[in-house]
């Protein structure tokens, strides 16, 4: 079985509303077997240029259940706080690890 990571690129808005949308999100991923690895603000950039402050890492269990949580009702539903909090990139990855 193959593992999926949605990894997100943040640049903060609002951080009040992006701070209640982060509190939010946990609950979403719980029915999902989805794990937080990581959340991270930009310490510098190495090589390139990335526009972006903020990261997130999420670990699911498979690139099917990344699908179902982001067209969850109780995911969907945060979206407009998302968008007035944040501007966010999500992207999803599969591994074979």
């Amino acid at each position: 079985m193959m593992t999926a990571y949605v990894i997100g690129q943040i640049t903060v808005k609002d951080p009040d509303k992006w701070a209640e949308y982060r509190s939010r999100v946990p609950e979403t991923l719980e029915p999902w077997g989805a794990e937080l690895v990581l959340r991270g603000t930009r310490a510098k950039v190495l090589s390139g240029q990335h526009p972006h402050t903020d990261t997130v890492v999420i670990r699911f269990p498979d690139p099917e259940t990344v699908d179902k949580w982001h067209n969850s009702a109780a995911y969907q539903d945060l979206v407009p706080l998302r968008a007035e909090a944040a501007d966010v990139d999500l992207i999803s990855y599969e591994s074979e690890s």
